[in-house]
């Protein structure tokens, strides 16, 4: 009995290594590693003079979020306008970076989504689209949205989103996008 146990307690070790390599394939960006404690974000805003918001949902207890925004624009030496990071008993699980800039113009903001996901698709692989959907409200505004994804290892998935409004009566119109990086296992741990 004792080598059966001997052998699934390897093959669990094996699995767990396997299934860590493959989500290092997928890291948070701004250097974050999955499972890290809010400290590293909260030093990094407090050096660059960023603001920081804190959450904490109520009917939620475990949960802690935090955005942090740069007043005078992006994010330092990055083209987000924000990062909202969600820690659940105070492990990073999710990282989304905002690009929602006002003064980004709509085709800037076209051109950087096109970009990003290029360059996410060349780092990870092809992307499936997830959800497509559009809505036009009695004002004559009309949002469209649409988001891909990617799940390199069951649990863990990057996904990029976009939304587009435009004001029908104005002729405006304006787009947004995020990436998020999301790590189910550590929640589950």
């Amino acid at each position: 009995m004792k080598p059966l146990l001997l052998i699934a307690s390897l093959a669990c070790w094996l699995l767990t290594l396997a299934a860590s390599q493959a989500q290092a394939l997928l890291s948070p960006p701004f250097g974050l590693k999955w499972g890290d404690t809010p400290e590293k974000l909260f030093d990094w805003a407090e050096r660059h003079k960023l603001d920081v918001t804190l959450s904490l949902p109520g009917h939620q207890i475990d949960e802690r979020h935090v955005i942090i925004s740069n007043s005078k624009g992006n994010l330092p030496s990055h083209q987000a306008s924000s990062l909202e990071a969600r820690f659940n008993k105070g492990k990073l699980y999710e990282v989304t970076l905002n690009f929602a800039d006002p003064k980004m113009s709509f085709d800037l903001a076209e051109l950087r989504f096109s970009e990003a996901k290029r360059a996410l698709t060349a780092q990870h692989g092809q992307f499936k689209l997830t959800k497509k959907k559009r809505n036009t409200d009695k004002d004559n505004f009309t949002t469209d949205s649409i988001s891909y994804h990617i799940e390199p290892v069951s649990g863990l998935f990057l996904m990029i989103t976009k939304t587009e409004v435009r004001d029908g009566l104005r002729n405006q119109r304006r787009s947004t996008f995020s990436i998020i990086y999301h790590n189910d296992n550590v929640i589950q741990r």
